[in-house]
């Protein structure tokens, strides 16, 4: 997944971080992957204009990202992969794409051109499948099904790189799990906060601080807006958001990210989520839940109603 992983484990039993390892490796290059050959995604991608026959857990994942999909009204698009390429934000040749090619590549984008009959996938073909804004929240579903069948564990964080966050049981001292959310244009300064999760939660930040590059002091971040191929312009420069489901929260946080706080509250209120929206004058929005979890340590940010 390209990103660092680190966990706080309290088990009576085994140190079982080489599994947590191999579950989220099976994850990427079995599953997600759209450039290994092993993952059932790049297969799904090579056979596009056919029907790929996937693994149970590979068709649950995917029926569960086009619900979301759907639900987001497509803010959330798994048919993005091109464009991704295309723009190349956190590769080697980050660049503004021409017009043209761009609204070539958009008349392949679209969630709703997806069959799943069962675990049967049908992608039309020219199109392409990528999982990646969900991609560390299926890992950490993924390890919480690890945990599940260790009995001696009694608890663990997990955190995949700073954006994904899982809790799971509770601390030897029953305190709640304390996550630092980043300051979105003070990325190597002090936290803007921290969000108290308890029990097994699941946190998720999208932000537009995370892969950017700045072009005529523009910045283009790498959270595109499928309805026009280019960096989503809410009005915001961060979102966390936080649920009972690895996938739901990774997702949801680019979703409302693309659609904006007020649209984005609507949608978390669908899935039971809590969320917090960062937006570029300064201000910070919390749901009613995030409310009771979120402590603001910065002083240049203040909480608006």
């Amino acid at each position: 997944m390209d990103t660092v992983v680190s966990e706080t484990l309290y088990t009576t039993g085994e140190d079982i971080t080489a599994d947590v390892i191999s579950a989220l490796k099976d994850v990427e290059e079995n599953w997600i992957s759209w450039t290994k050959e092993n993952s059932q995604i790049y297969q799904i991608n090579q056979n596009a204009g056919s029907t790929v026959t996937v693994s149970q857990e590979t068709a649950a994942y995917l029926k569960q990202v086009l619900e979301l999909s759907e639900a987001s009204e497509g803010a959330m698009d798994p048919t993005m992969g091109k464009i991704i390429r295309l723009w190349d934000i956190d590769g080697e040749d980050p660049h503004i794409p021409e017009e043209k090619e761009l609204n070539t590549l958009l008349k392949k984008v679209g969630y709703s051109k997806i069959t799943l009959d069962g675990n049967k996938v049908t992608l039309p073909a020219g199109m392409t499948l990528d999982l990646g804004a969900a991609g560390k929240g299926i890992g950490c579903d993924a390890v919480e099904q690890v945990l599940e069948k260790e009995k001696e564990v009694s608890g663990m964080i997990l955190n995949l790189g700073g954006s994904s966050v899982m809790s799971y049981g509770s601390k030897p001292d029953g305190s709640s799990w304390q996550v630092a959310v980043t300051d979105p244009r003070d990325t190597e300064g002090d936290y803007l906060g921290v969000v108290a999760l308890k029990g097994t939660e699941f946190l998720s930040t999208s932000g537009d601080y995370e892969k950017y590059f700045i072009e005529d002091g523009v910045r283009y971040h790498h959270i595109l807006d499928p309805s026009t191929g280019y960096p989503a312009r809410s009005g915001l420069t961060s979102v966390t958001v936080v649920c009972d489901n690895g996938l739901d929260a990774d997702g949801l946080s680019t979703a409302c990210f693309v659609l904006g706080r007020e649209k984005g509250e609507k949608l978390l209120e669908k899935y039971h989520a809590d969320g917090l929206f960062v937006d570029d004058s300064g201000h910070v929005w919390l749901t009613e839940g995030m409310k009771e979890r979120f402590q603001l340590l910065k002083d240049t940010y203040s909480i608006s109603e």
